[in-house]
Order: structure tokens, then C-alpha cells, then sequence
């Protein structure tokens, strides 16, 4: 298929399945997948990503706020969602759009207490992540106020962890994992049935699957950017070139004229820039590009809409293909370049991309 789009990210579903799949293989076949499709599933496209995982029959999909959940009810989503961070005004979407919600304070669960509407919640427990999250002191005054509520529906207690990705240091997460298992202990004790728990995030299923419980929560595992070389990256990000120079030596590239040629140049231009999420440190030499399989490095600083590269030693031409990231250059490897995680890479990709999904074996 001919697509107008200069600049693709090509997201392959198929990849995404396998990646699924190979995490389920270190699983229970009872234990229930949450996928986590927020901040539009990684930048990947949170509908198209939500429809295959839908078809995969995974138990529930996670989302930051309530719009995100809104979006994909109102795109034919029937799988439960369930919202991380719900906020205060948003109640009356949320239970027209049957959204499940995460409550993890007082003043949360006193809202949804007070809003009469049958509702099916998750309570989360901070253990050392330190951000959102009820203390294990809160168990009793919890039950307490979802007992006097019968319309509040309890589905699951869970947490977050910190430093799961880190299995050669293992005492923070095996912490956090029996502070979890004690704070749920004492909650099914005085609530007075078993529920559903959930800890384990990807990195926790590759480390520590053991301690998968009821449920798991699984994100930059599904989208391949993991340190497992059994997990796919599913996305790859192209565009073209758009115009070739040839400079001279001390002519300068780009904004503030941070690269000045040393010698007779080659360069290309390539139309993407910081505002499709290309962070600017890559600019000058520290990220590279591969062009008619000739690996090009970024010269001159990142602009809004474009960056330069290199292509003097390159037979090349305009029009001709760049690879940003893909088969050949992992997100992983970009990420350390610049002290920064796959997830951010991925979830700063400006939603003016074009996103064009396939179901190929290859990417």
C-alpha cells in the first residue's frame, strides 16, 4: 500500500500477539493479563493496539485517566478498563462509560462512596514506590467504608513496583513483593473473602514470575522494549530524505551553529523533528540513522520540524528511506544514548505521525 505520509510509524500487531504470548508462557494459565495501553498505548496507537489485545481476550485494559478510557469505549471497546488515576470530576463519565477505577486515598473512595452508582473498583497500596497509593494502616477504615457501600463492586487489590527491571539486586522488589502479600493477607482476613491481587509489571514477569498472583499488569513487555531478546519490538519509525547539500569546510548546520563542517560535506534533511518527539539530544553526532543500510549520524542540533545527517560516505538520493528506529536500531539503544528509558521514546511520538498497522511476521 502507497501511503502520501513521508514519516511512518509502522506498528506491527502481529509482533505484539508473540510478545503477548511469550509472557504467557511464564504464567499460570489462570493468571489474568491487564494490558497497559495508556498514553495512547505507548505512543503506538491506543485503538488499533486495544482492538488486537481485545481479540486476544485479555482480561482488562489499563488507562491513565478517564479520556483514555472514554476514547476507546466510544471507539467499540467492550473489554473492562480500568483507569489508574480517576480523578474528582470525572464520575459521571466513568459511570456512563462503565469504567472501572483505581482508588488510592480517602478522598477517592469517600467520592465514589458518596456517588451511589454501581461501580466496580481496584484498591492500590503503596509499598516503596511512593507515589499513588493507600498505607497498609488504611486496610480497616477502607473496608469499613466499602462494607456501608454495597454499589462499590471490590474486583482487586494491587501495587506498584519500583525497581523490578533490576534482577541482580532483587531485595527492594522481593520487599515490596512480601509487604504486598501482608497488606493482603490482613485485607482478605477482615474483608472476608479472597479477592484478586496484582504487583507484577512486566519487568516482575520477566524476573520474578513466581510472585504473579492473580493478575499481572503488562506494558513496555508487549511493545518490545525489554533487556529479554525474546521480546519483539513491534514498531518501527521512517521517514525520507527530503533535501541533499553539499557544504564546505567551516560551513555551519543548523540552529546556533553548534556543527561546523571540518572538511567538504554531504548532508541530508530529514522532516522530522523534537515536535514529533526526536529528542534533542541526539542532536550532534550522539544519534545515528540508517539509510540503504549506510548508518548516518545526526549533525547540527534537532529542529521543531526536521534534523540533519551526515550521508557523505552514503550512496544515497532524496527520496530515499531513513530508518529512525526499527529491525536495525532498537529504541533500547537510543534510550541509553541519552540516559532515558524506551518508554519515554516512545510515548513523546506526536500523534501527527502516521500510524500504519500491519500483521506480517517481519517487520
Amino acid at each position: 500500500m502507497v501511503f502520501a505520509n513521508e514519516t511512518i510509524l509502522h506498528v506491527d500487531l502481529s509482533k505484539l500477539e508473540e510478545n503477548l504470548n511469550y509472557l504467557k508462557s511464564k504464567l499460570k494459565p489462570q493468571t489474568k493479563i491487564i494490558a497497559v495501553v495508556k498514553a495512547y498505548a505507548y505512543g503506538h496507537g491506543d485503538l488499533e493496539v486495544s482492538k488486537k489485545l481485545e481479540k486476544l481476550n485479555v482480561f482488562a485494559l489499563w488507562v491513565s485517566d478517564f479520556e483514555e478510557g472514554l476514547i476507546l469505549r466510544r471507539s467499540g471497546i467492550k473489554t473492562k478498563i480500568i483507569v489508574a488515576n480517576p480523578g474528582l470530576k470525572s464520575c459521571a463519565e466513568i459511570n456512563k462509560y462503565k469504567l472501572d477505577v483505581v482508588l488510592y486515598n480517602h478522598k477517592l473512595l469517600d467520592l465514589y462512596c458518596s456517588n451511589k452508582n454501581k461501580t466496580d473498583v481496584h484498591i492500590k497500596f503503596n509499598t516503596g514506590m511512593n507515589r499513588y497509593g493507600f498505607n497498609k494502616n488504611d486496610i480497616y477504615s477502607i473496608i469499613k467504608k466499602i462494607n456501608k457501600n454495597h454499589h462499590l463492586n471490590l474486583v482487586s487489590i494491587c501495587s506498584h513496583l519500583s525497581a523490578s527491571e533490576n534482577k541482580n539486586r532483587p531485595e527492594y522488589t522481593l520487599k515490596q513483593i512480601e509487604d504486598f502479600k501482608v497488606i493482603s493477607n490482613n485485607f482478605e482476613v477482615v474483608f472476608g473473602r479472597k479477592l484478586d491481587k496484582h504487583i507484577l509489571n512486566s519487568h516482575g514477569v520477566l524476573n520474578f514470575s513466581k510472585f504473579q498472583m492473580d493478575g499481572v499488569r503488562l506494558g513496555i513487555g508487549l511493545y518490545g522494549s525489554t533487556n529479554d531478546a525474546n521480546l519483539k519490538q513491534i514498531s518501527s519509525l521512517t521517514s525520507v530524505i527530503a533535501q541533499i547539500r553539499e557544504l564546505k569546510k567551516g560551513d555551519c548546520i543548523g540552529y546556533e551553529t553548534s556543527f561546523i563542517a571540518k572538511e567538504k560535506m554531504k548532508i541530508g534533511i530529514v522532516p522530522v523533528g523534537y515536535a514529533d518527539g526526536l529528542n534533542r539530544q541526539f542532536s550532534n553526532t550522539i544519534g545515528v540513522v540508517l539509510v540503504k543500510n549506510c548508518t548516518c549520524s545526526i549533525v547540527g542540533k534537532i529542529s521543531m520540524d526536521s534534523f540533519v545527517i551526515d550521508i557523505t560516505k552514503c550512496e544515497v538520493k532524496e527520496g530515499d528511506l531513513v530508518e529512525i528506529f526499527g529491525k536495525n536500531l532498537s529504541v533500547s539503544e537510543m534510550a541509553q544514548k541519552i540516559n532515558t528509558i524506551p518508554y519515554e521514546i516512545y510515548s513523546t511520538l506526536n500523534r501527527r505521525i502516521k500510524r500504519v498497522y500491519s500483521h506480517s511476521k517481519r517487520l
